[in-house]
């Protein structure tokens, strides 16, 4: 049990004091916007979609006060409200297209690395034809193709990122499959009889998705910029279908030459306080857990005084 602490301790000890503060810091800023979205329906004063209270309506474009710290919007929403439950929604579907890209991804990448031949090319093929798309254009798309289906709803937006960003998963597995696949162990498992399946399952999977964690934090800050870029453009989500903050900054944009200036702030803020935060946990992870980036920690080297010999000791 201590060897299996210390082999999973090893690589924070050896990391860098820069590395270890972001990822720290990192953690911190996230850990805020998580217990937002978790606890949303007891820390939002009100609804996302909520105009009105004890039957009196929130006043339009209200300024900040003790009733609407963050002030009230041209629909009547509670700008503080919007804030807290858009941080579900993007928790939400970050974690439903990363889902999705992990499933579908990273078993792609691994059966094109391993048999290679017809699959792998044709594999190949399509994922680098939608890495060749811009990532904000392909979205675009995808969306634009799924609003008669589901319309603008967490699992169109998130079916939408995933088609973004499942290339990159499976080009990263594909990749380490490649090379691992001629290690020796796995020409040993071959020897004794062990079918693909098995080798792939218990010999591979492990030592190729430990760059996957990684990506996905790395990913996720990407994707929340997208969301908001979605939203932005009017393909994300909608305003009573859940709150969003790239939605709430574009309608925020015709108060912004009239003097209304809180409406946009504290969406555009919470965009970039969550980027940055995901930001450096991915940060600090590839640092922590990449090997060729974590530095070890080297000790001074101290060395003993020089013992005096008794010629020396003799000629004085």
């Amino acid at each position: 049990m201590r060897r299996m602490l210390s082999a999973v301790a090893k690589p924070f000890s050896e990391t860098t004091g820069l590395a270890r503060w972001m990822l720290v810091a990192g953690v911190l800023i996230t850990a805020v916007f998580l217990i937002a979205a978790i606890f949303a329906p007891w820390l939002a004063p009100y609804g996302f979609a909520q105009s009105s209270a004890h039957g009196v309506e929130f006043p339009k474009v209200g300024h900040p006060s003790s009733a609407h710290p963050f002030g009230t919007d041209r629909l009547f929403f509670d700008v503080l409200s919007r804030v807290i439950w858009g941080a579900r929604t993007a928790l939400e579907v970050v974690i439903l297209s990363i889902l999705f890209c992990v499933v579908l991804g990273v078993p792609l990448g691994l059966l094109s690395g391993f048999y290679g031949g017809p699959l792998d090319r044709v594999l190949v093929l399509i994922m680098d034809a939608l890495y060749a798309f811009p990532p904000l254009l392909l979205a675009i798309v995808v969306s634009f193709l799924l609003t008669d289906v589901y319309g603008g709803s967490v699992i169109a937006v998130s079916i939408s990122l995933t088609v973004v960003y499942i290339p990159q998963y499976f080009r990263v597995v594909r990749n380490t499959t490649l090379s691992a696949k001629e290690a020796t162990y796995i020409e040993a498992a071959r020897a004794i009889g062990a079918r693909d399946i098995r080798i792939m399952r218990k010999y591979l999977f492990g030592n190729v998705v430990h760059s996957v964690p990684v990506l996905g934090t790395l990913n996720a800050a990407d994707a929340i910029l997208t969301l908001a870029g979605l939203g932005f453009l009017g393909l994300g989500i909608q305003s009573t279908a859940a709150a969003e903050w790239g939605h709430d900054v574009s309608r925020a944009l015709a108060d912004a030459g009239s003097g209304v200036w809180w409406t946009g702030l504290y969406p555009g803020l919470a965009i970039v306080l969550l980027v940055t935060g995901l930001t450096l946990v991915g940060e600090g992870l590839n640092e922590t857990l990449n090997p060729t980036l974590r530095r070890r920690r080297l000790l001074a080297v101290v060395m003993p005084p020089r013992d005096r010999t008794p010629v020396q000791e003799v000629q004085r």
